[in-house]
């Protein structure tokens, strides 16, 4: 492990709450226990504030997998913070294969995205087939997040398509 990552890994034990450890691992039966180390999410988001455009936080996004769910959660909070969309749709989609829970794909969604629906239709189409739960997952959060107002006719309808591992209509 990188010198880097282990200081990462330093700063979420040493924001680690034991009880909300016991609590949020019930939450998630996918994940085992001793991957968890407690730290609640509006810490791990200051966390990834405090690291963002940092070299640190460089060689941390390269550091996959990851071996906590809060190292995972907090790798989806620095792409959150990416403004330039190729380069946050492109750790995005090298981070998800590595998501293996609901909370850690439900928990982030790289805010450069909405300037972006119209070309994020052809990745969500990519993630909606790809037959991995969390994947799909996250392209049907995306779906819903961007798709379900306005931009709901010219979106959607624009993609004409079924998920072929859930048969889900798209």
């Amino acid at each position: 492990m990188e010198p880097e990552t282990e200081i990462i890994r330093a700063q979420l034990f040493a924001l680690q709450d034991e009880a909300y450890r016991t609590f949020h691992s019930a939450l998630m039966p996918t994940v085992p226990p001793e991957t968890v180390i407690g730290v609640r999410v509006p810490a791990l988001r200051r966390l990834a504030k405090q690291l963002a455009g940092t070299a640190q936080a460089e060689v941390f996004l390269q550091a996959l997998p990851h071996g906590y769910y809060e190292e995972n959660n907090l790798h989806a909070f620095l792409i959150e913070l990416i403004r330039d969309y190729d380069r946050a749709l492109a750790e995005t989609e090298a981070f998800l294969p590595y998501i293996n829970n609901w909370a850690t794909c439900d928990c982030f969604c790289p805010k450069v995205f909405a300037k972006h629906k119209k070309e994020l239709l052809v990745p969500i189409r990519r993630w909606l087939d790809s037959g991995e739960v969390y994947t799909v997952r996250y392209g049907m959060e995306m779906l819903m997040r961007y798709y379900l107002d306005d931009a709901f006719p010219a979106g959607i309808s624009e993609m004409g398509g079924r998920c072929a591992q859930h048969g889900i209509l798209y």
